[in-house]
């Protein structure tokens, strides 16, 4: 088999009119030609930092979705499912990639439950990480999203990173924010890598000290325009990874719209294709070829790197994809799941007005973090929701057992009338609505509760809900399908007034406690600066 055109050389640093020859599932020599087609030969690309859950189908589904964008390998943390079911959950991961040819890296989840403030589905102990860092396709300690637990030395925390250190295998880190002699201190204990840089400043700060920066663009978190000029001053230290991304979003693209955007914005090439492809691959030592002879026939064609449309993507020396659909199938999906709640009233959810301020959440398009703002709670026996204000009420219900729920108030979103609801919330899982209103709130709710996991919408204009049978956070469907019900869901919340591009996303993050500064769990308010709950009333 022959493939020719313009190759990209990442270690040469230049492009050439090139032949490769390809033996089996290896690169058998690449020969300079005189003429070739006008097409681009890359290395493939890899995500340096995915949960493939936030896409809201499994491994198998994503694959196909992915290699359509040239996108040959994954670096995927499975905590998302890790919070519902555990060990049992990644396993179904790790088996369910196997069943397609993309190279997905999966990481033993270092946080789950990512704290002790909330309640979660499983629990993965030092012994469970011990176990899984034996696993072929578990290569590296995902996230330590507990870095006051690090720097504090917490006992279980620092033997989960012990067990990392003597297998050997990389530590990713998440400190949103993290400076001066308490990011030293993260970064001694072994961490090596960041994807929660939202400034220069910080990213600098954080590679001073050895740590390498993922800079990401996904569905809600987009750090790309921030981070960018990293390329030009430390290239070495660069990977490129998507994080969260939902099924419409890769319905449209990958790591590969990244790359384009990159170098249509006069970035250097070579710079920013090591970013999606070397540094990564070196990093958690991905067995990714990169068009050298010898190598793993994993590359792509492409019209032209600064649109990265993808025409071919080769894995192992067989072509994935052919420009017009992906060449392999996804099979058969096995639904686990762990959903034990009753439904809601809306008496549950009522506010005792006790008078004074009260302390919201501060929400924002595009952004993880939050704010924290104070409001009058107005006036009345109970402290209810004011979307003239753009005040909504936020509830967090445990999917677990059969709690009641917990209340909080909410400003940024911008919804006018109804509820939205979704069972994907990170990172536990639980039930996560905001409404203007208590009855459509546990509207809302309920759907989610009867389906046993979902994505929901209710309003005076009727409801809508989109199921989610594996483990309450991710459907059987192709990425397609996702996508178009997924869209469809998103318009009609914004039909509602709605002012987030991505409103479930960002719901989604309202109950992720490890991202400043004011968040929702189902245990009440929790000041993630401080690390400890606090009380709704000043």
């Amino acid at each position: 088999m022959k493939i020719t055109g313009k190759i990209v050389d990442i270690f040469a640093r230049s492009v050439y009119n090139g032949e490769i020859i390809l033996s089996g599932t290896r690169i058998d020599k690449i020969i300079k030609v005189d003429e070739a087609p006008d097409i681009w030969i890359l290395p493939g690309l890899i995500d340096a930092h995915v949960h493939i859950e936030s896409s809201m189908v499994t491994p198998s589904h994503f694959a196909v979705a992915a290699v359509k964008h040239g996108t040959v390998g994954v670096v995927s943390d499975p905590h998302e499912i890790a919070n519902v079911l555990g060990v049992e959950g990644i396993r179904f991961m790790i088996e369910n990639s196997r069943t397609v040819p993309l190279r997905f890296v999966f990481g033993a989840p270092s946080c789950v439950p990512a704290t002790s403030f909330e309640s979660s589905g499983s629990t993965v102990g030092a012994s469970e990480i011990r176990s899984l860092l034996r696993e072929k396709g578990v290569a590296y300690l995902a996230e330590m999203m507990n870095f006051p637990g690090v720097i504090q030395g917490d006992a279980t925390v620092l033997e989960k990173l012990k067990i990392a250190g003597e297998a050997g295998v990389p530590v990713d880190g998440h400190a949103p924010g993290l400076t001066g002699e308490d990011l030293r201190k993260y970064v001694a204990a072994g961490i090596s890598t960041d994807h929660e840089c939202s400034t220069i400043e910080e990213a600098l700060e954080k590679i001073s000290l050895g740590m390498k920066i993922l800079v990401r663009e996904g569905s809600a978190a987009k750090n790309l325009n921030a981070l960018a000029p990293l390329l030009r001053s430390h290239p070495e230290m660069v990977m490129l990874c998507s994080d969260d991304m939902h099924p419409e979003t890769l319905q449209k693209g990958h790591i590969n719209k990244t790359v384009a955007r990159l170098i249509a914005d006069g970035y250097d090439i070579f710079n920013v294709i090591r970013a999606a492809t070397l540094n990564p691959s070196v990093h958690y030592s991905i067995d990714s070829g990169m068009l050298r002879p010898g190598d793993t026939a994993d590359f792509i064609v492409v019209d032209d790197p600064g649109r990265m449309n993808v025409l071919q993507t080769w894995i192992d020396g067989r072509c994935v994809y052919d420009g017009k659909q992906p060449l392999f199938s996804p099979g058969e999906v096995k639904k686990l799941n762990r959903f034990n709640c009753s439904r809601v009233l809306a008496g549950e959810i009522k506010v005792q007005n006790r008078g004074g301020e009260i302390r919201a959440i501060k929400a924002f398009n595009g952004e993880l973090l939050t704010a924290s703002e104070t409001v009058t709670a107005g006036q009345g026996p109970f402290v209810e929701a004011r979307p003239g204000d753009d005040l909504l009420k936020l509830v967090v219900k445990e999917r677990y057992n059969d709690a009641p729920p917990a209340v909080g108030f909410i400003k940024g979103f911008g919804l006018k009338k109804g509820a939205f609801a979704t069972s994907v919330a990170h990172d536990s899982h639980n039930i996560i609505a905001v409404g203007a209103d208590d009855n459509s709130i546990a509207a809302a709710i309920n759907m989610i509760v009867s389906s046993k996991g979902g994505m929901s919408v209710f309003s005076d204009e009727g409801s809508e809900i989109l199921s989610l049978p594996v483990a309450g956070i991710m459907s059987d469907m192709p990425v397609s399908a996702m996508a178009a019900r997924y869209e469809r869901l998103s318009e009609t919340v914004k039909s509602l007034g709605c002012k987030m591009d991505a409103p479930y996303m960002t719901l989604s993050f309202m109950a992720l406690l490890v991202i400043p500064e004011l968040k929702l769990s189902d245990r009440g308010l929790f000041d993630g600066k401080t690390f400890t709950h606090v009380p709704l009333f000043i």
